[in-house]
């Protein structure tokens, strides 16, 4: 169930509310267009600005749409780790197939704490499998490969969203946790590279725009066709490079709206892009035949 090119969905809006009609066009799209399994209400999908009723909407939308065609595995992070089995507990009761929860961020917690929140969450929500990220970049800490094999010895956690950027950290992964752990890259550019070292797939921003491509890059990685994984990855490096030029998922957001898929609409504290980097990103777009 967790290998694949799992799709970071964005969540559309229109006049300040969560545009379901313009969000179940993309599901499907995605479904359609290969991509193995849809991630709503992560960092890609503005989470942190979602109210606690519209996350659940948005899950709840998504395994509607979705009915069962692909996993769905649901963003449920906090730094609360009593927050984080609310939104768990929500998200299995609606009929997600698993859950994302990024690891505490702001706060800090040791090694130890972050184990025994991951543990805590994990046991209140038996049988309901648990994929942690890992994103020192936004927490503020690494979850670092001893602490993963703690956690990769509890039933219910199954995978890794990794996304330190290191190719270092996921050959340290590998070493401490063997195949108890579902790798997933969380960094578009590196998805090959981790795929060679063992890695089952990606959480990817970039799906959002291209998920015939990164699905490509994904089903060869796991085809053992390494030569066409490669240069395939190769080719999306222009395009994931235009979409981090400014904070995920504003280039994303434009993309999409560049493309006719969804109202440009963000939440304060995002704001729209730069000119010069809408420039950056419409070029790109038209060089990956995401845009004529």
């Amino acid at each position: 169930m967790f290998s694949g090119s799992f799709v970071a969905q964005v969540t559309p809006f229109k006049n300040g509310k969560v545009d379901e009609q313009r969000l179940a066009d993309l599901i499907e799209w995605q479904i359609q267009s290969g991509t193995h399994g849809i991630v709503p209400c992560g960092t890609t999908g503005e989470s942190a600005t979602l109210s606690h009723e519209e996350h659940t909407q948005v899950v709840k939308l998504t395994v509607d749409v979705v009915k069962k065609r692909v996993p769905v595995i649901a963003g449920t992070g906090s730094n609360s780790t009593a927050e984080a089995i609310r939104l768990t507990r929500e998200a299995q009761e609606v009929g997600a197939d698993g859950a994302l929860m990024i690891s505490p961020y702001y706060n800090r917690p040791t090694q130890e704490g972050i184990y025994q929140h991951y543990k805590e969450v994990a046991h209140a929500v038996p049988g309901f499998p648990i994929i942690f990220y890992n994103i020192p970049g936004r927490t503020g800490s690494n979850i670092e490969p001893s602490t993963m094999a703690r956690m990769a010895a509890i039933d219910n956690i199954v995978g890794v969203k990794e996304a330190t950027g290191s190719i270092d950290q996921m050959i340290n992964i590998r070493l401490a946790c063997g195949e108890k752990l579902a790798v997933l890259s969380g960094e578009d550019s590196l998805t090959f590279s981790m795929m060679a070292l063992g890695g089952k797939g990606v959480i990817s921003t970039v799906a959002n725009v291209a998920p015939q491509q990164m699905a490509a890059v994904v089903n060869a990685g796991l085809a053992k066709e390494w030569d066409k994984a490669s240069e395939l990855q190769l080719k999306l490096v222009p395009l994931i490079r235009a979409l981090f030029v400014e904070t995920n998922p504003i280039p994303v957001k434009t993309a999409l709206a560049l493309m006719g898929k969804c109202e440009l609409e963000l939440r304060l504290p995002l704001v729209q892009m730069a000119e010069e980097n809408v420039a950056k990103l419409t070029a790109a777009l038209k060089d990956a035949g995401c845009l004529s």
